[in-house]
């Protein structure tokens, strides 16, 4: 079993109030067994490292390019210098704006050269999953996001069923365990016996009722937590609920 990541993303908030959580939060993350990450908006990034120094901060995107003429991008590198460990890439919304695979795949290739972590981000609409081809699509998703090199323990993959995010819904049980098994074997045949380093999380309306039987699933190495993650209230109970499943024999329901 990997040790445990439970990755916060604030999106688009508007307002400073989500820092003032985050002391609670930075105090979990330093009395229990589990990695705890957050995506805030770029500005807030050296805020919140500030606020919470045992967590690792993260951005929500970058460029795939380290400098140059690219108004309202950011550059994975100077992400880095300004103390991210994380980012994001190919978030759905991002993907629902054109983003391609191989956009992100060349985002994902740059993260990793600048010293950071990327999150990539895959995951299937409501009709792909209902049409049968949720399995198919994912798997050649993943492999097409993947940088052509890189090491399997820098990297990080989110799975969010693009029908979960926000909707209160979640699969089943058994449905994650697929996909997370189907995601495992992607990678594996990408990058051979070293994939199993790369840790894969679940992402999609987590909360802190749902969030110990999904981190309880085999083959789920943590979280990647949307609106719960910008209230202590919500996320400290989840990041309790990742530390404690990491003490149980993983279920597949």
């Amino acid at each position: 079993m990997h040790r445990k990541l439970v990755a916060g993303n604030w999106k688009m908030v508007a307002s400073r109030g989500p820092l003032d959580e985050l002391e609670a939060v930075n105090d979990a993350a330093g009395r229990l067994d589990v990695d705890v990450a957050l995506c805030p908006p770029f500005p807030m990034i050296g805020p919140a490292r500030a606020a919470a120094p045992r967590l690792g901060v993260g951005g929500q995107d970058c460029h795939h390019l380290l400098e140059g003429p690219h108004t309202g991008s950011t550059s994975p590198a100077l992400l880095r210098d300004f103390g991210a460990a994380y980012v994001l890439v190919g978030h759905s919304e991002r993907r629902a704006l054109g983003e391609t695979d191989a956009q992100v795949s060349a985002k994902a290739a740059a993260a990793i050269g600048a010293g950071l972590i990327p999150i990539i981000c895959v995951g299937e609409s409501a009709e792909e999953r209902h049409q049968g081809n949720a399995v198919a699509l994912i798997s050649h998703q993943v492999c097409a996001s993947l940088p052509p090199a890189a090491m399997p323990d820098r990297m990080v993959i989110a799975y969010e069923p693009i029908w979960a995010i926000g909707s209160g819904h979640t699969p089943t049980g058994l449905e994650i365990a697929e996909m997370h098994s189907a995601i495992r074997a992607s990678l594996l045949r990408s990058y051979g016996p070293s994939a199993a380093e790369t840790r894969i999380l679940y992402g999609g309306s987590v909360n802190p009722r749902n969030a110990g039987w999904i981190s309880a699933i085999k083959g789920v190495d943590g979280l990647l937590v949307g609106a719960c993650s910008l209230s202590a209230a919500d996320f400290v109970p989840i990041i309790e609920a990742a530390a404690s499943a990491a003490q149980l024999v993983p279920a597949a329901a």
